[in-house]
Parts: C-alpha cells; structure tokens; sequence
C-alpha cells in the first residue's frame, strides 16, 4: 500500500474484545512537510496479515478451488477438491472416492445418499477454513487478544488470540494462537483447539497446530502450498509433527449455476 507523508501524529484504535487501546504512530523530523498528503492506514495484526495475503485481490475472485491431499501418521485423510467461494459462504468438497459434500449456505449435503456421514461437517468446514484463513481474520464476529511473542524453529513471531463471538459457526467456541511472520508479516502458523462434537475444556486438553510453508503468489495473492500439523502447548509450543498436506492446481473461478446446489441423490448432513 502506498504510504504518504504525515502531517501529524495519529492516534488509532484497535479493538480487542471491543476494549480500545490507542498506539502513537512516528512522523518525520519537523512533523513532515507533506501539504494536503493524506494519512495512511495504520494495521492492526489481522489487517497486517490480511494485506501481506492481499486479502483485496483473494476477494476480487468469485471463487477459488484447489487440491488437497491431506495425510495423518503416514495415511491418507482426504484426498479431493474443494471450491469455495472466496467469502466462504458456500463450499463444495468433491473426494476422490466420489463423495460430494455441499454447503449451499444454509444446509450441508452429502452425495450419493448412501455415503457415510461421520465427519462430513468437520471436513466441510475445517480445511476450507484453514486455507481461507489468511483472508478471514476481521470477519464479522472474531475477537482478538494479544499474546506478546512465542518461539518457533528459535525465532520469535509476534502472537495474538483470535476467538470468536457466540454462535459463529459449527464452533463458536474454537480459539486459535496466531502467528505472524516479522519480515513479511504472513501468516506462519496457528495453534488451534475443535470443540466440533466435544466440550471446550475438553478440547483444551488437546491442542494442535498448522504451520504454513511454501508459498506461492497467484495472481497477487499469496498462498501456502504445505500444511504441516503438529501436537502443540502452551508451555513447550510445538511437539511432535502429526500430519501434513499437499495443495496444488488453485485456480480462481466462476463457478456455474447451482455448482453448489445438492443433486437429487443428496442427504442433509445435520450437527
């Protein structure tokens, strides 16, 4: 983003738990000389991550869909395609064993009707989410904390809490430790609970993380091509890796009429 010159010191705001807190911006020696220059944004830590993402570019796209290939101690999770569109109002997840499942923004289906069903919500929402969520970090409804520095790999990276308000999604009460890269301030990984199908203290005694690596820039936007996941604390951060995936083919698209509208051989997948 282009940067002017200031005229004075500006004050801003950023909001944590709608608790403001005011940060000093420095200016030029003898306050800068720049008439009618127009002061520039200054980012929070989500809006920073965003725009090194190029959160404007990502959202000038109806919608994306890319590959995955997800593996678990050394086994096959998921394997498909999804497309999304960029907002993630709707999400379709084709599987390489030839299960759909859909969410036409109000109901998740999965095809045919005859496949199993366990998971089908947790897939749906989970890695769709994972691969948006350098663009969806000031969604209506998060709610950030700053967490001060942790290290990964012996570096440090700026860490802030991101939850969520209630009734968000399949799992409000989902949180996650985010964590900023310093030099190009992409997102490096995130610690995460799932309370999908379980109490949240219970999920707390589980935690996990994604470490994103291996980006690349397609059409402007900034996209990490490996996924590694990893047992993760509070205390001693990362632990033994997990799991890890592959994403590749990502295309922006325009998908067509009722591309995420349930056939007819179709079942609701309930909570």
């Amino acid at each position: 983003m282009k940067r002017f010159t200031l005229l004075f010191v500006l004050l801003t705001t950023i909001s944590c738990k709608q608790n403001k807190s005011e940060e000093k911006i420095p200016v030029e020696p003898n306050n800068g000389i720049g008439d009618g220059a127009t002061p520039p944004k200054v980012f929070s830590f989500s809006e920073n991550i965003e725009e090194a993402h190029n959160k404007t570019a990502f959202m000038m796209n109806e919608a994306v869909s890319y590959d995955i290939n997800l593996k678990f101690g050394g086994k096959t999770r998921l394997e498909g395609t999804v497309t999304m569109t960029t907002n993630s109002a709707k999400v379709r997840l084709d599987k390489s064993d030839g299960t759909s499942i859909i969410y036409d923004g109000k109901q998740v289906y999965i095809t045919p009707d005859t496949a199993k069903v366990d998971g089908a919500r947790f897939d749906i929402f989970t890695w769709q989410y994972f691969f948006a969520m350098p663009f969806k970090l000031t969604d209506p409804g998060t709610v950030w904390e700053e967490q001060g520095s942790k290290k990964l790999d012996s570096l440090e990276y700026e860490t802030a809490k991101l939850s969520f308000d209630s009734n968000v999604g399949d799992s409000p009460d989902d949180w996650y430790i985010i964590y900023k890269e310093p030099k190009t301030n992409r997102l490096k990984a995130a610690a995460y609970i799932v309370t999908f199908g379980k109490e949240q203290e219970k999920a707390e005694e589980d935690p996990h993380a994604i470490v994103y690596s291996d980006y690349m820039n397609y059409k402007d936007v900034e996209i990490a091509t490996q996924w590694k996941f990893h047992n993760w604390s509070a205390t001693d951060g990362f632990g033994e890796k997990l799991g890890e995936a592959n994403i590749s083919n990502i295309e922006f698209i325009s998908p067509k009429n009722n591309f995420f509208k349930a056939p007819e051989k179709s079942k609701i997948v309930e909570k």
